[in-house]
């Protein structure tokens, strides 16, 4: 995060919601950054089973969880809020953002495990190579479509 966009932060990170337009700039670095980590994690899971990094698969693990986790909560303290005042009648945001939570919720869960595992490849532990591959996939292919879905149907609205 650049130091300019501290302020946006510290009021995601505080819990209070803002109804004030979220900064686009924000949003697309922060989706940017996750986007270059999602890259990240597909050459980590290109290189399986015997070409692993070892280092980039511990600065992977170092930045997958706060990354993950300062976007979802600037996304449902300022995003979301900021959204539901701009909601039309008869749109059915609610159920959307309802579903996004919770995908960020999931996605919170398998970055965990993520963690562990990218630590361990960077150790230089046994684990199960196939399994990891799948693991990376499923979570990178998954945080892209998150984004690209959240770009395509909800940050017109910022852009508006």
């Amino acid at each position: 995060m650049h130091h300019g966009e501290q302020t946006d932060h510290q009021t995601a990170s505080s819990g209070s919601e803002s109804k004030e337009q979220p900064s686009i700039s924000l949003m697309m670095s922060a989706q940017a950054e996750q986007l270059a980590l999602c890259r990240e994690l597909e050459d980590i899971a290109d290189s399986l089973p015997s070409s692993v990094n070892r280092q980039k698969c511990i600065f992977a693990a170092q930045a997958l969880g706060p990354l993950i986790k300062m976007a979802h909560t600037y996304e449902e303290n300022v995003f979301f809020p900021w959204l539901e005042t701009r909601s039309i009648p008869g749109e059915d945001l609610d159920t959307t953002l309802t579903r996004l939570k919770f995908e960020h919720f999931e996605d919170e869960c398998y970055a965990e495990e993520l963690v562990d595992t990218l630590l361990k490849l960077g150790r230089g532990d046994q684990v199960n190579m196939e399994a990891t591959g799948y693991m990376l996939r499923g979570f990178f292919e998954a945080l892209r479509r998150h984004i690209a879905f959240e770009r395509d149907h909800l940050m017109r609205a910022m852009r508006a």
